[in-house]
């Protein structure tokens, strides 16, 4: 297998993550793997609402925001890993991330997400 690419958070760049989280599946995605606070794996999250993404397109939007550097993956035996970058990200960038969510969760009627992940 090859291996997986991950920006060093100096290299990590605000158009690729606006680009990453445009995509309101990527988003809910990445808002969700925050929100847990811990590891999550590709078929924790591959419901959203009421619908189920595609394995193919799942993989997709993983590789998107991993390469945005919002999220790092491990891969475990056949499962893969997920964990927030936030902090890293926050730290590079402040208040990028959580204006981005909180747009995207004031539309929705669902609140604030919470800083940190």
């Amino acid at each position: 297998m090859r291996p997986l690419f991950h920006p060093a958070i100096e290299d990590v760049q605000p158009e690729a993550i606006l680009h990453a989280l445009a995509d309101p599946n990527r988003a809910a995605i990445f808002a969700r793997i925050m929100r847990a606070g811990c590891v999550e794996a590709c078929s924790a999250v591959s419901a959203l609402g009421d619908r189920v993404i595609p394995k193919s397109s799942l993989s997709t939007h993983f590789k998107v925001l991993r390469e945005a550097g919002l999220i790092r993956s491990e891969r475990h035996g056949v499962e893969m890993r997920n964990r927030s970058r936030w902090d890293e990200v926050e730290a590079r960038f402040p208040g990028l991330l959580a204006a981005i969510i909180n747009a995207y969760a004031s539309e929705s009627g669902k609140g604030a997400c919470r800083s940190g992940g």
